[in-house]
């Protein structure tokens, strides 16, 4: 039932058919990568998966909501009128010709075929008129075809077909471009081998890349002829993810969600059509808000890691997934890079200065990360601040202080500025910075130094559980940067938000800039840079806000789960709206949440009708005096109907729908592309 209450008819065979290979995993012997991979994949909208889409047609899918007697009777009734048409036609057209002495005057022969002609011509307008008010094609799709087939299919069996031909003809090869490259060696030991959807996709990369020049294409077919389905794979050897879930199709980048309600206020296009995001529309970011326990990990976060560190090991991108510790987003074999502060098991630690070159530009970013949401109106302060110690660290020891040597000269520990000193003197530097040391003495007896502030906050990172995670010395665990991100690396950050809530609210913000100055600064854009925030409420500023936007020319995106906008600054909520091309609402989401969505979806024209009853006064006296013992009779007065059609302007999702009519395990969700393409907020079923 459509949320107007209105019954539709929907014929899934026509507007949703069965996508190839919906059972089958890539990798398992049942996984038939010829048919997978020369699937069609039609032109669509964005949010549409595209494999085994078919392009619905307005008037068949107006034709389909018809229900089954009306539908019967019209075809029954325009059958009856268009016989009588058709032999009242020919009588009218053959006694028009004999009238004015065109067959007696011919041989039989041309009469006759005059005949034959006048009643085709009749027939063909008898069956172009009636049969499409009738809707017979609707009627012969709907009931007589099926019932063919399967009188067909019980009748006597078909000659055999050789099986060898058969299939030959069936299947195309996935490898025909290495056969007509020059590849043929490669394209037999492929031929040879399971090849799994993230294989062919990484390897018809290399070949793309081999073929931009000639001369590697030996390279190539050597190593494909070596490793066979393992050639040119990840660094991690890895070629597919344990645990896989979700229906992905890697030649497009696409994971599939859910499916597209079919409900009036979806756009045709997308009704009862397969949902998918791939990195055309993550390209523009999306933000995602709903309570807890509405399904925005599991039915979003995690199926777009999954994509993500799928897209990674074929070679098309890198993925940074952010979130607390126990937060369902796969498994630590899914990824490559895993960041526990907090866990003395963990290999990896965090580069707190990330991807910056410039000692200035490192200490802006790590004093934006360290201060709480209340005191950003200190911010530039505490930023010259960080500056005046970093500055001069880096030019002294070549190398970024750790957490306890910068938290020693922000608090001016004398022993530490001292040491400080004596090393910038005989790195031959003092001079640069002594004014800034200076300045640093002496804001230090000051009541309103920033350096006090910042230092009480990097204690919080100073903590017996935080040991070597993030060492700058070498001394610690390996230190993760951003800047590797033209690489396809597959991370994960897990925060320790129960043990240590404040630093995992600091890291959040801490790698969320990271990754948005790393995403706008690489030279290498080829890959797809994708970012997971499980909860974002922490990890947003505005520098955070304003990188967003930068990241749709530089081949990135993220993803950004909220569970309130209340839990975000006022000032901070419209500028994110803009910034983001994607915004998805969940159920039960707060009125005023459902009002920025709401205003952000704008309005639409829609078709009122109003049916206005006035008594009914018309007619003479005999009309009048029925009308009173009608009224005498049973109490009601004769009235008359009008009915107004109009066309006006309505909200397309009012934050009263958004907060309460949401049925559980659905989301409303707009996308736009990264080439500007848009489509209108969509009702998605997201438990398929």
């Amino acid at each position: 039932m459509a949320q107007d209450g209105s019954h539709h008819h929907v014929d899934h065979t026509t507007t949703r058919p069965p996508t190839p290979l919906p059972h089958q995993r890539p990798g398992t012997p049942s996984f038939d990568l010829a048919a997978w991979a020369t699937a069609p994949r039609p032109e669509a909208e964005p949010g549409v998966y595209r494999l085994g889409y078919r392009r619905i047609d307005p008037e068949r899918a107006e034709a389909a909501q018809v229900p089954t007697w009306p539908l019967l009777l019209r075809a029954a009734l325009n059958a009856v009128v268009g016989w009588l048409a058709f032999v009242y036609g020919v009588e009218f057209a053959t006694d028009g010709t004999t009238f004015i002495g065109v067959l007696p005057s011919q041989s039989a022969f041309v009469a006759t075929s005059v005949v034959l002609t006048l009643n085709v011509l009749v027939l063909g307008v008898v069956i172009k008129v009636f049969g499409r008010m009738g809707r017979w094609l609707e009627v012969w799709r709907r009931y007589a075809a099926p019932l063919l087939s399967r009188t067909v299919t019980q009748g006597e069996p078909a000659e055999e077909a050789d099986p060898v031909v058969t299939e030959a003809a069936r299947r195309l090869d996935p490898w025909d471009g290495l056969r007509r490259g020059g590849a043929v060696e490669a394209a037999v030991r492929l031929d040879a081998e399971a090849v799994g959807d993230v294989d062919y996709v990484r390897i018809q990369r290399a070949w793309e890349s081999a073929q931009a020049d000639p001369v590697f294409v030996p390279a190539f077919a050597e190593q494909v002829a070596t490793r066979g389905a393992a050639a040119f794979a990840h660094p991690s050897e890895a070629r597919e993810l344990p645990g896989r879930a979700r229906r992905h199709d890697l030649l497009l980048g696409q994971v599939c969600l859910g499916v597209a309600q079919d409900v009036p206020k979806n756009p045709l296009s997308h009704r009862a059509a397969d949902f998918a995001l791939d990195p055309a529309v993550l390209g523009t970011s999306l933000l995602a808000v709903g309570p807890a326990g509405t399904g925005k990990t599991a039915r979003l976060a995690r199926p777009v890691a999954e994509a993500l560190c799928l897209q990674a090991l074929a070679g098309t991108a890198c993925a940074v997934v952010v979130g607390a510790a126990d937060a369902d987003l796969g498994p630590d074999a899914w990824y490559d890079v895993v960041i526990a502060p907090g866990d003395p098991t963990s290999v990896y630690g965090l580069d707190l200065y990330g991807v910056a070159q410039d000692p200035d530009e490192a200490a802006a970013r790590l004093a934006d990360a360290l201060l709480p949401d209340e005191l950003t109106a200190r911010a530039e302060n505490a930023r010259t601040a960080l500056q005046q110690v970093v500055g001069p660290f880096h030019a002294a020891f070549g190398r970024y202080p750790g957490v306890r040597e910068l938290r020693a000269l922000l608090g001016g520990e004398p022993d530490a500025l001292a040491a400080l000193v004596k090393a910038l003197g005989v790195a031959g530097r003092l001079a640069t910075y002594e004014r800034d040391l200076e300045y640093r003495e002496r804001q230090r007896d000051r009541a309103d130094d920033p350096g006090v502030l910042l230092a009480d906050r990097l204690g919080l990172l100073e903590r017996p559980a935080f040991e070597g995670a993030f060492a700058t010395d070498g001394t610690g665990r390996l230190p993760f940067a951003m800047r590797v991100l033209d690489h396809p690396l597959r991370v994960r950050v897990k925060l320790p938000e129960r043990s240590h809530p404040e630093a995992a609210r600091m890291l959040s913000r801490l790698v969320v800039g990271q990754f948005v100055q790393a995403a706008g600064a690489r030279e290498d854009r080829s890959l797809f840079a994708g970012l997971v925030v499980d909860d974002a409420s922490a990890a947003l500023d505005a520098n955070t806000v304003r990188g967003l936007q930068r990241m749709r020319g530089a081949n990135a995106g993220a993803v950004m789960l909220l569970r309130t906008l209340v839990e975000l600054p006022e000032a901070l909520r419209a500028p994110l709206f803009g910034a983001v091309g994607c915004r998805m609402a969940f159920p039960g989401i707060a009125p005023w949440d459902g009002r920025l969505f709401s205003e952000a979806w704008g309005t639409h024209l829609v078709q009122e009708t109003a049916v206005t009853q006035t008594p009914d006064t018309s007619g003479g006296v005999i009309r009048r005096a029925g009308r009173i013992g009608r009224k005498a009779l049973s109490g009601t007065t004769a009235q008359t109907e009008s009915v107004t059609t109009r066309e006006v302007e309505r909200l397309r999702w009012s934050p009263s729908d958004l907060a309460h009519a949401l049925p559980a395990g659905h989301a409303v969700v707009s996308l736009t592309a990264v080439s500007g393409e848009q489509v209108p907020p969509l009702l998605i079923d997201l438990r398929g």
